[in-house]
C-alpha cells in the first residue's frame, strides 16, 4: 500500500557542497551524515544524497519527485534565490493542482506541487 513519498535520492559530485546547499534549501540539517549517504528528514519524508560513482552523472533523468508546498510561487522564488533554475514553470494541471520543476546546482530535478486535495 502506497502511503506517500518516502525517499528521493540525488547523485551529487561534491557531498559537502550539496549537503550545505540542501541544508539551506530545505532549512534543516541532515539527520544522517556519512560519506556514503546524507539523509534529511523533510516533514516526514526523506531526501538522500549519494556520492557520484564512476560512470554515473547527476542531473536530469527519468524520475521526478514532487515535494508538497502551501505556496508554490513563494517556494519557486525561494529556490531561485539560492541558485535553482526553472525547468518547467508553474502550471495548472486541473482541479486546483499546481506544479513546477526546478534544477538544483547539480542538474537534479526538484518537483514542487500544491495539491489542495491533500491536507498533509
Amino acid at each position: 500500500m502506497i502511503k506517500g513519498l518516502a525517499t528521493t535520492t540525488y547523485c551529487v559530485p561534491d557531498m559537502n557542497d550539496a549537503k550545505a546547499w540542501y541544508s539551506k534549501a530545505f532549512k534543516t540539517e541532515p539527520y544522517f551524515d556519512e560519506a556514503f549517504y546524507v539523509g534529511f528528514n523533510i516533514k516526514g519524508f526523506e531526501l538522500g544524497l549519494l556520492p557520484q560513482q564512476e560512470g554515473e552523472k547527476p542531473g536530469v533523468g527519468g524520475v521526478t519527485s514532487y515535494w508538497r508546498v502551501d505556496d508554490l510561487d513563494k517556494e519557486i522564488a525561494y529556490f531561485e534565490s539560492i541558485g535553482a533554475k526553472i525547468k518547467c514553470p508553474k502550471q495548472d494541471v486541473g482541479e486546483g493542482i499546481l506544479l513546477a520543476t526546478l534544477l538544483d546546482p547539480y542538474d537534479n530535478v526538484i518537483g514542487l506541487i500544491y495539491n489542495p486535495h491533500f491536507s498533509v
